[in-house]
């Protein structure tokens, strides 16, 4: 698109270079900025252009432009308008969607702007502003319609305005009444109620009463009385007949092609892309929204051309009030391209990108600071898994309709061929948090991964769906996954009896792991609490010059590092190596050096790839609300019939938590991942299929994204919100965690002023990886946890008792792998930056598990242990959510403290408190010990044997929150 200087409003430069709203009023055919206090207060006699700057994760900036045609706005500002926003549509580099914006009839979109409303006032620009000054307060009759966003109209203050299916605001100088048809939801009847604060707040200064009246309440009620004494007394309203209001369906589409200023029809058969030129401009009418579709290389007379005429065309649809939207060639909107049979999924925008440089090189040769046109650098997030690695995990192997529990040594190790289930307990904010999932093998039979699903479905119905669940594919698991686990060995094959029938049935050869043959290993992960190992084929082209790699072949071992490897990545491999072959010497080979024998046993030399394997990206997110009154999502829809689902699944814009409402779902997507949130009073059908509800959504691809059918996807109940969910939000836990339906909880927070505190402990920030929160700590308390860390300081962790499998490892040094140091126990950060800080645990935990299962057991022979380490096995409290069989294995395992040597220094025991051996202390024994208080045993154990039994100081234990301690005291039979 060719641009001139002159063809740029002054208005518009530098327009667009920051996130956020920016708005202009046409006063005289011109663009007048107005002040920012004045946002979302418009006049009916004026038009307005509005221009919404999103920043999105790639670094690139987002503009939706919209002009806003007040009723009584005169023809010539109505086309002024429309012609500024195509002007500066150009400004910022023609990739701008366009929105007419007609009073009454806004887009959601729009609405979402100024949430909760807005509520246009008399006058404009051409009468000066000037409106009635009435001497007292005029009341006021508005209608309000929508569940997420307010359509707000004043209509005339009489009987007859009401009617059954709406709600109505009637704004005194008093008080506010919310009349509630009887045929209304309860979702509107709570947007309604965020419309009233707004009445309240704006034209009442907050001081003025608010009542709720129930359509078909008698008069008993002193309230109701007073709000029909405004209608000069109570009569029924009659049923209603029809809505104006509501348009109709939509017709076939009809393509026009806009040539010389006049539009012509397309003769076709069936939309396609192929149709639209570059080179030209088309109106696409589908009746309620007519779109504007511009071609890359036409001229901006061209584009304001066919603004014009699609004006036009909507000036003359009598009884529609159609929306226009523009689209440019290359970023078109997710309604305009499903209008079509067919659409390429990938697009070149090449020359769009090039088009927006060449503007803004324009622009700056006058002088004009244009930041904001180009591109910036993407947002670079530390990855982090938000949640706590402190907790207990068990974990299942499926076999077909059954769940097996693996030991401690197996849980961190599975095979493709198999599905498992894994239920994490970790500390939440004030009471223990559950994350179900199920881990689907890549090469597992289709009965077992629905076997697994159910299954982990039913754990969480057993716990009254306090808990998370997860579905999570094996190549496609996400970062809290590796980091609850620490460490991942994938093998190839199976061991369930249902995969092994399948091989035989297909006579296909049986690739279960072998620790006697030939396998290679890719080694990944950020650290040892964060490493995996993946088996592939053992051939040279599935190396990676950015990876490390394991390959054994019964008692010989080789470990291979990429050229683009770094020192962390090869003291990963070593850590692995370790792990799987703990007992034989490894032959280090570097990428460019290896030996014969390490491609004999790779089958030769073969071209492999250098490039890093790059995870999907996580997006910015979009949050769907879902209807299912006529049943469940279907996802059938071919893409021309895509408007027949969208009436059930509708995009929320400028989303926040009070659209999260307690009778609906939520589909909350952020492309490599997606969310299923279920509020508390959704039906227990729904409830139950939230889990297909959201691979539906994937199937469906609502935005067109090219989503993975195999993302992960959780689903989220209410009140059990986990931080690496809310992180998307300015979350209130108080919020999430209210009684009632919507409109009962916003009610209570209207008339209160405020969310209403519950009764129970403060709840803490949310827990994230490396001790960082979602808030940033001031100075202070960065210096807290800094000083209140020592770095000798390890965690406990309730799956730890495989600890034991290294600790012998280290005990004889025959029983190592001496290509490679003692592993170290590193610290953790701990889980807040709070004083009620978790217990912390070997970050090795996971690799103890593992070198168990993969070593013989070891001779003895002289102590190899870093620092000086006691073990003290503590049994945990049985999991209820478990059967009986797994009850009891589960109650047997033993969790493995691990404990420094008590220094010489160190503050001996509480001032005036007599000392009693722990076997005198317990609540079994039946020792002499009488003159002690029950409710506090552990207060009269020595320092020493304290910390043997508890893993910790008494300083430490004292900072835990009181459910915890007494866990850990009952654990012991101190309580």
């Amino acid at each position: 698109m060719a641009v001139s200087m002159r063809d740029l409003d002054s208005a518009f430069q530098g327009a667009g270079q920051k996130a956020g709203l920016e708005i202009w009023r046409i006063e005289n055919f011109n663009p007048v900025p107005i002040p920012k206090s004045s946002y979302g207060k418009f006049f009916t006699g004026d038009s307005y252009v509005i221009l919404k700057t999103t920043a999105l994760k790639s670094g690139a900036l987002r503009h939706d432009i919209h002009y806003w045609l007040g009723k009584d706005t005169s023809q010539d500002e109505a086309g002024a308008a429309a012609i500024k926003t195509v002007e500066l549509d150009a400004a910022l580099g023609g990739r701008a969607v366009q929105y007419r914006e007609v009073q009454g009839h806004e887009t959601e979109k729009f609405l979402s702007y100024f949430k909760p409303c807005i509520i246009p006032q008399e006058g404009g620009v051409a009468s000066g502003f000037k409106h009635a000054d009435a001497e007292e307060y005029k009341a006021r009759l508005f209608v309000c319609r929508g569940k997420h966003v307010v359509h707000v109209k004043e209509v005339p203050f009489a009987r007859s305005s009401l009617n059954h299916d709406d709600i109505f605001v009637l704004d005194t100088e008093s008080k506010i009444f919310q009349f509630n048809g009887s045929n209304s939801s309860i979702q509107e009847r709570a947007k309604a109620l965020e419309v009233v604060q707004y009445i309240k707040d704006s034209y009442h200064e907050g001081k003025c009463a608010v009542a709720a009246i129930e359509d078909g309440k008698l008069m008993a009620d002193p309230e109701t009385g007073e709000f029909w004494g405004f209608f000069g007394g109570f009569a029924p309203l009659p049923r209603k007949t029809a809505n104006d209001d509501k348009p109709a369906d939509p017709h076939s589409p009809k393509l026009l092609c806009v040539e010389k200023e006049q539009a012509e029809p397309v003769e076709t058969d069936s939309l396609k892309r192929e149709l639209l030129d570059t080179n030209k401009c088309y109106i696409l009418d589908c009746g309620l929204e007519v779109f504007v579709w511009m071609g890359r290389n036409t001229s901006l007379d061209e584009r304001k051309s066919a603004s014009r005429s699609a004006d036009e065309l909507v000036s003359s649809t009598a009884q529609l009030k159609p929306q226009i939207i523009r689209v440019i060639e290359g970023f078109e909107t997710v309604m305009f391209r499903s209008k079509f049979a067919a659409w390429p999924r990938t697009i070149d925008v090449t020359v769009s990108e090039d088009g927006r440089g060449k503007v803004a090189a324009l622009l700056k040769r006058q002088g004009v600071n244009v930041t904001g046109l180009l591109k910036s650098d993407p947002t670079k997030e530390e990855i982090q898994p938000y949640i706590d690695c402190t907790g207990h995990l068990q974990v299942w192997r499926v076999n077909g309709q059954k769940k097996i529990l693996l030991t401690a040594s197996d849980q961190s190790k599975f095979y493709s061929g198999d599905c498992y289930i894994f239920q994490y307990t970790y500390p939440g904010e004030d009471k223990e948090d559950y994350l179900i999932g199920t881990w689907i093998g890549k090469n597992s039979v289709e009965e077992e991964r629905a076997s697994a699903n159910s299954l982990a479905s039913k754990l969480v119905e057993s716990i009254k769906f306090q808990a998370s669940q997860a579905r999570i594919y094996e190549g496609k698991e996400p970062i809290q996954f590796y980091s609850i686990f620490q460490t991942i060995i994938v093998l190839k094959g199976g061991l369930s009896d249902a995969y092994k029938t399948c091989i035989a049935e297909k006579e296909i050869p049986d690739e279960t792991y072998s620790e006697d043959g030939v396998a290679l290993f890719r080694i990944q992960g950020s650290g040892p609490d964060n490493m995996q190992a993946l088996q592939v084929e053992h051939v040279a082209s599935s190396l990676n010059s950015c990876y490390c790699y394991i390959l054994h072949n019964g008692p010989a071992v080789f470990t291979w590092s990429g050229s683009s490897t770094t020192a962390d990545d090869q003291e990963l491999v070593e850590r692995m190596v370790d792990l799987i072959k703990p007992n034989l010497q490894s032959k280090p080979q570097r990428e460019g050096t290896e030996s014969e024998q390490f491609w004999d046993l790779l089958g030769g030399k073969l071209e492999y790839p250098s490039q890093k394997i790059v995870r999907e990206p996580e997006s910015d997110p979009h949050l769907f609300s879902c209807n299912f009154s006529n049943g469940n999502l279907n996802v059938s829809t071919p893409i021309n019939l895509l408007l027949s689902v969208i009436k059930r699944v509708t995009e929320i814009y400028n989303f926040s938590q009070d659209d999260l409402m307690t009778e609906d779902i939520f589909i909350f997507d952020c492309h490599s991942e997606i969310f299923v949130w279920v509020g508390q009073q959704v039906d227990l059908k729904s409830r139950t299929q939230a889990l297909t509800i959201g691979e539906k959504f994937l199937e469906l691809d609502f935005l067109l994204e090219n989503l993975s059918r195999v993302a992960p996807i959780y689903v989220v109940n209410e009140g059990s919100e986990p931080p690496f969910f809310t992180r998307f939000f300015k979350w209130e836990s108080a919020k999430s965690e209210m009684l009632g339906n919507s409109f009962e909880r916003k009610l209570t927070i209207l008339k209160n002023g405020r969310t209403p505190l519950l009764d129970k402990p403060k709840r803490r920030n949310p827990v994230l990886y490396g001790g960082r929160s979602s808030s940033v700590p001031d100075k202070s308390q960065r210096s807290s946890r800094k000083m209140s860390l020592s770095p000798d300081r390890v965690r406990v962790r309730g799956r730890s008792p495989a600890f034991n499998a290294l600790a012998a490892t280290f005990e004889n040094p025959n029983a190592r792998n001496l290509s490679t140091p003692p592993p170290v126990i590193r610290k953790l950060y701990p889980k807040s930056v709070t004083p009620d800080s978790a217990i912390l645990a070997p970050k090795s935990t996971s690799i103890a598990a593992l070198s168990s299962s993969f070593e013989q057991p070891p001779p003895a022979g002289g102590t190899m242990m870093p620092r000086s380490l006691k073990a003290t096995s503590v049994t945990p409290k049985s999991n209820p959510e478990t059967n009986d069989k797994e009850t009891s294995v589960s109650s047997k395992m033993e969790s493995l403290t691990i404990q420094e040597d008590v220094k010489e220094d160190e503050a001996e025991d509480e001032e005036g408190l007599p000392i009693y051996p722990y076997e005198c202390l317990k609540i079994t024994s039946t020792g002499p010990v009488t003159d002690i208080d029950v409710t506090r045993r552990e207060t009269f154990l020595s320092s020493v044997e304290f910390k043997e039994k508890f893993g910790m100081t008494k300083d430490s234990f004292y900072k835990l929150p009181r459910w915890k301690q007494n866990k850990l005291k009952m654990a012991i039979q101190l309580f």
